[in-house]
């Protein structure tokens, strides 16, 4: 049986975009009003923050300009801010927003494809888990997102939040990291599903090391509930 791998096409990354923002949009259009309010996985956003960040994938160079200004040039607060602003928006513009962006190419300044395609899978998994919603991602599409998550420092900074710990998925060919720390307890390998791991790589801890397993577990879950962990 061939093993599934990262996506390797660029037209095959976009196709992926496009059919989880159009299966997002139909999560979005069955939610109901407490469901929208709903606290997410992202930390001090609800739902209805994170469908309202999703739709600014388009953001052009001026408005990006504008809302950094804003945010005095602070990255983090210009995520938030502008997603605060946009969900003050009736929640029903979300969807249609979100399906009006398939097809396109269009992403913000700064980023390549994969930016949006960490963004859609991800934050489909801060609105999902929450509300107890099942959300399947592609194991393909996973790995791709998880790769350059695990590649690109900044934001996540997963390499070093994860460091001693060799990541491996038990659904694809993908694997991050070398289990090569000394002192005990520190170390060792953490597998699991490639969706679990790119929620571990991405910063949701809480949701993902319940899908977790091997012998690192129990040295990563101690680490990350130290004072100071990283948290997404």
């Amino acid at each position: 049986m061939d093993v599934a791998g990262p996506l390797q096409l660029p037209d095959d990354v976009w196709r992926t975009i496009d059919s989880e923002r159009l299966s997002l949009a139909g999560l979005l259009d069955d939610l109901s009003p407490s469901e929208w309010e709903t606290p997410s996985l992202c930390t001090g956003w609800r739902v209805r923050e994170v469908a309202a960040h999703l739709t600014l994938a388009h953001l052009g160079v001026f408005p990006a300009l504008v809302a950094a200004v804003r945010a005095r040039g602070s990255f983090d607060r210009m995520i938030h801010d502008t997603a605060v602003r946009e969900a003050a928006h009736p929640v029903a513009d979300f969807a249609p927003r979100l399906r009006a962006m398939a097809g396109s190419r269009r992403k913000a300044p700064g980023v390549t494809r994969l930016e949006p395609l960490i963004d859609v899978l991800v934050h489909g998994q801060d609105i999902a888990v929450p509300l107890g919603r099942a959300r399947t991602m592609p194991a393909e599409a996973a790995a791709t997102a998880a790769q350059r998550a695990w590649s690109m420092g900044f934001p996540f900074r997963a390499r070093r939040r994860l460091a001693g710990f060799r990541l491996t998925a038990t659904d694809c060919d993908w694997t991050a990291g070398t289990d090569d720390l000394a002192g005990p307890g520190a170390g060792g390998t953490v597998e699991g599903p490639v969706s679990a791991l790119l929620l571990l790589v991405t910063g949701r801890d809480v949701a993902a090391l319940p899908l977790l397993s091997g012998p690192g577990l129990p040295a990563l879950t101690e680490r990350l509930a130290a004072p100071g962990a990283h948290r997404a």
